[in-house]
């Protein structure tokens, strides 16, 4: 009676560490979701931003080159690593891109270049905001499969730790624009 008792507990135990996992996994990969549907909105007004600064300046072909490069190996990308690496080049690129524009003071006075710029900013806010979320969920999971005894249910039905997302090497230095030919 008591060996069923306490063998009763245990399975219990491990059922309730097990529906954890799943439901901070759950959570962790819900969170990357909202870092997409961001990157997502950045993907949308990004073209239409080119299209109106293109269409005013036509010496910086390099730089809309670059961005519509990173948005393709983006879309190709099949892990969150590479979709992770890809955005940080798409950030890269649109930071040279926004240097660019703070050079030429008629593009800044235009309307829908203005508009353009006030919603990718916001949807810059939106994206920092859901990958401290991310990194907040991330650190609760990696945190909750290292402790024992989650750890023991964590390594017997894989879960592994899931990396953060950190910012891209270089991201530190402000990109510079040589606009002397």
């Amino acid at each position: 009676m008591i060996i069923g008792v306490i063998v009763l507990v245990l399975a219990l135990s491990l059922i309730g560490f097990y529906n954890s996992l799943i439901g901070k996994t759950q959570a962790v990969d819900n969170q990357w979701a909202q870092v997409e549907t961001q990157y997502q909105r950045r993907f949308d007004l990004i073209p239409n931003l080119v299209n109106s600064v293109k269409g005013m300046m036509t010496q910086e072909q390099a730089v809309f080159g670059q961005i519509a490069e990173a948005r393709t190996r983006y879309a190709g990308a099949g892990t969150v690593e590479e979709k992770v690496k890809a955005a940080g080049d798409i950030e890269s690129a649109l930071g040279r891109l926004l240097v660019i524009m703070e050079n030429y003071p008629e593009l800044r006075s235009a309307e829908n270049v203005s508009q353009l710029m006030d919603e990718l900013a916001g949807t810059e806010n939106r994206i920092s905001v859901e990958r401290r979320r991310y990194n907040d969920l991330v650190r609760d999971y990696n945190t909750t499969i290292k402790k024992f005894p989650a750890n023991l249910v964590a390594g017997t039905f894989g879960f592994s730790q899931r990396l953060f997302f950190e910012a891209a090497e270089g991201a530190e230095q402000a990109p510079e624009v040589n606009l002397n030919p």
